[in-house]
């Protein structure tokens, strides 16, 4: 901890409760001007640090330099601002509760306030006549914490471009609420067991980022247990992002990212947590709003679909799911991708492990043996007994266990990873172990086990043996958990219907958290990245594959263009079919890889140009010494460049086939803080007039140019941050350019 953390953390022990009043006068005043940053959080450190403050109305502020949460304690604590300290954006118009629980069928608000005149904003000069919202969970006291890491991860630094801090430095700022006398005076039969209860609304504030997290937990100090039916763990009436009179099919959100940890059926696409965890939905008070059926959804709920029907025992305590909130500073598309990217670096940074992996076709130890030769032959890094293969990680049988475990020293011994294929969902057990769904509802995938079922359960226990008996450490995953709810009543590990999404999203998630903290690596079609996956789909049609070569060149670019908007290179796969898949025949598959050398090199420029890992399906990675040296030549580039074709993709030219297409890598932290790849689909060499935004690799003034690793040549940055280059192309190649800053230029 820095000195500065050191002071505020001392600052903020004298916060404390004293006759029922507040003492805040320890607190520093808050000044927003000495506070707010004037640095630009995507390219250079801030040097800003979460603190809590006080305002002169005094109220708490919990700012960053960046962006500011406000909090009135007095009456009862609420949310009164939410605002971006660099655009001065504000983003609550009204205040509401802190939280909402269902407690043995009892609804109850956590803080908040009542008396808002209007609900289209908010003034200052309001609160002063607003009220506890009567029955609710009062507030009695906050505390301030360092951030603790939210489950343990073992780190594969080997695989990942630079050392990242886990968990990131942030401060936490919890308040607790309990129910009051006033409650129980007017409630003469209410459960004793209610005087007993604890709510705990936590908050925390990320260093040099606009973004806050938020979750709940209710801790049960009395002697009888209860149920959380439901909750809401959040609850923002937002500025709307636009008002219209009429309805609309899709209505502009504001300009916030809300995600949860709770999320699952997002397959290869973010925001996974709408429509299962985080709801924009109509604001019932809002009846000033412009639109004629008052149907603007203006209102963030984050809640589950389903339950969570959870018993809370004597001693226990619950915690809902987390909250991220992202406060955006533009509505540039590619800013806000590059402010998206980097929530998740800091808060999943598992996510940049991104280890160059090959897809062997047979499981047999002959196959998966040369596969491990020569992947460490080449620089490869990992080596996944694929779909199809033969491995069985089911297969609980003593003779699989010791062979599975000896690949896996043999794999160690070569520096390579090892692991396979399992699939969970998408398929059909039997009737006593499948989901029973409701009434005019399906499961996801057509069929489904239940994962609180006997199998379910049998399931999950045979994963954590293979991993502890064989020393695997990588699992692919396939048909993850989408959702299904379940309406049995005979499967031992839920109830019914309303504990059930949350009991099975439970176990999958509490395992990929056990394999983060045995160094088990996750690859998973869907975004489970906040609970442990580094890398699901980067967005592709299967089928595609079985197009002839040439087609699939054009396609796989589009595929990462369009799959890193909001994806880092790291957090998406690729699929390159060295033997056939779903079907084309010879005019789609590279095999025999000596060849179709011209083809093979193409797709391995495109995706180690991307800094991409692809799925190399095959039993071989090269078959002759010209094959051996193309493929170890596009993994030193890689390797060469790895902290730079790491970053964030600027998007430049989407492939389309009749011109050129671009792609720059940035990383303002890195030596090379930038690379810029540009391809040629065309016939014949093509010379392009290029002018390129280095503005996100940090660079001002001057810039060192290298074109394929050859001499640096130094030019000068226009007042714009572009740089004009000439590029010369060769007919269905491609080329690169390096950029670094001179130390002249600093």
């Amino acid at each position: 901890m820095d000195l500065l953390r050191i002071k505020w953390a001392l600052l903020f022990l004298g916060v404390f409760v004293v006759n029922g009043l507040w003492a805040q006068e320890r607190l520093v005043l808050y000044d927003k001007e000495k506070i707010k940053t004037d640095r630009d959080w995507l390219v250079e450190k801030t040097g800003t640090h979460a603190g809590l403050f006080r305002d002169g109305n005094g109220h708490l502020v919990f700012a960053n330099g960046i962006i500011s949460r406000t909090f009135t304690v007095d009456p009862d604590g609420a949310t009164i601002g939410f605002k971006h300290l660099i655009t001065g954006e504000q983003f609550i118009r009204s205040v509401r509760p802190e939280a909402e629980l269902v407690i043995n069928g009892q609804r109850f608000e956590v803080g908040g306030l009542t008396g808002q005149p209007i609900h289209n904003y908010l003034l200052p000069e309001w609160l002063s006549d607003m009220k506890p919202v009567p029955g609710a969970f009062h507030l009695i006291d906050f505390e301030l914490f360092d951030a603790k890491a939210r489950f343990p991860w073992k780190k594969r630094s080997e695989w990942m471009p630079r050392d990242l801090p886990w968990p990131y430095p942030a401060t936490d700022l919890v308040f607790h609420y309990k129910l009051k006398k006033d409650y129980f005076d007017a409630h003469r039969d209410a459960p004793e067991y209610l005087k007993h209860i604890r709510v705990n609304v936590h908050y925390r504030l990320y260093d040099d980022m606009p973004l806050i997290c938020k979750w709940v937990t209710v801790e049960n100090f009395s002697k009888k247990e209860f149920v959380i039916d439901r909750f809401k763990s959040e609850i923002l009436a937002v500025t709307e992002g636009e008002s219209s009179v009429g309805g609309k099919a899709q209505w502009q959100r504001p300009n916030i990212s809300i995600e949860a940890d709770y999320e699952f059926g997002g397959g290869m696409a973010a925001n996974a947590s709408e429509g299962k965890s985080v709801f924009w939905v109509t604001d019932s008070l809002y009846l000033t709003q412009v639109n004629y059926q008052r149907k603007t959804p203006c209102l963030v709920e984050c809640r589950p679909q389903w339950g969570p029907a959870q018993e809370v025992a004597p001693g226990d305590t619950f915690s809902t799911f987390r909250t991220w909130e992202l406060l955006h500073d533009s509505w540039d598309r590619e800013r806000m991708g590059l402010e998206r990217r980097r929530m998740y670096r800091a808060i999943a940074p598992w996510v940049t492990e991104n280890p160059i992996l090959m897809h062997v076709r047979m499981a047999d130890n002959t196959a998966v043996k040369k596969a491990i030769d020569q992947c460490a032959d080449v620089g490869f890094d990992m080596v996944i007994m694929t779909f199809g293969s033969g491995f069985n990680l089911e297969d609980t049988s003593q003779k699989n266990l010791d062979r599975m475990k000896e690949l896996a020293a043999y794999a160690h011994s070569k520096g390579i990873a090892l692991g396979g294929y399992s699939l969970l969902a998408s398929r059909h057990i039997d009737a006593a172990n499948d989901v029973v769904m409701p009434p005019g509802m399906k499961p996801v995938f057509g069929h489904s086990p239940c994962l609180q079922s006997k199998w379910g359960i049998e399931y999950f226990h045979k994963l954590y043996n293979f991993y502890e008996k064989t020393g695997q450490d990588v699992l692919e995953h396939d048909g993850s958990y989408p959702g299904d709810v379940c309406a049995s009543t005979t499967h031992p590990g839920h109830r019914g219907l309303d504990d059930s999404q949350w009991k099975q999203f439970r176990e999958i998630a509490d395992f990929y958290h056990w394999c983060r903290g045995n160094g088990i690596y996750l690859n998973v079609p869907d975004w489970y990245f906040l609970n442990g996956s580094s890398k699901t789909g980067m967005g592709y049609r299967e089928t595609n594959w079985s197009l002839p070569r040439k087609q699939q060149e054009i396609i796989e670019r589009q595929n990462i263009y369009d799959g890193t908007w909001e994806k880092t290179p790291s957090m998406g796969w690729m699929f390159v079919p060295l033997v056939q898949y779903h079907g084309g025949g010879a005019a789609a598959t590279i095999e025999p890889l000596h060849e179709h050398l011209d083809h093979y090199g193409q797709r391995l420029a495109d995706l180690f140009g991307a800094g991409v890992q692809a799925c190399y399906r095959g039993p071989e990675l090269y078959d002759t010494p010209e094959t051996r040296a193309l493929v170890k030549k596009w993994v030193d580039f890689y390797k060469k460049h790895l902290e730079v074709l790491n970053g964030d993709i600027i998007h430049i030219r989407r492939p389309d086939g009749r011109d050129y297409d671009a792609i720059l890598h940035v990383n303002p932290f890195g030596e090379e803080k930038g690379l810029l790849m540009v391809y040629n689909p065309l016939d014949e060499e093509i010379t392009r007039t290029l002018k390129v935004n280095l503005y996100y690799t940090g660079i001002r003034n001057q810039v060192k140019v290298s074109e394929k690793d050859g001499p640096a040549v130094e030019k000068y940055l226009s007042r714009d941050y572009t740089l004009t280059l000439e590029v010369k192309v060769p007919a269905h190649g491609e080329t690169w350019y390096v950029f670094s800053a001179p130390t002249s230029s600093y």
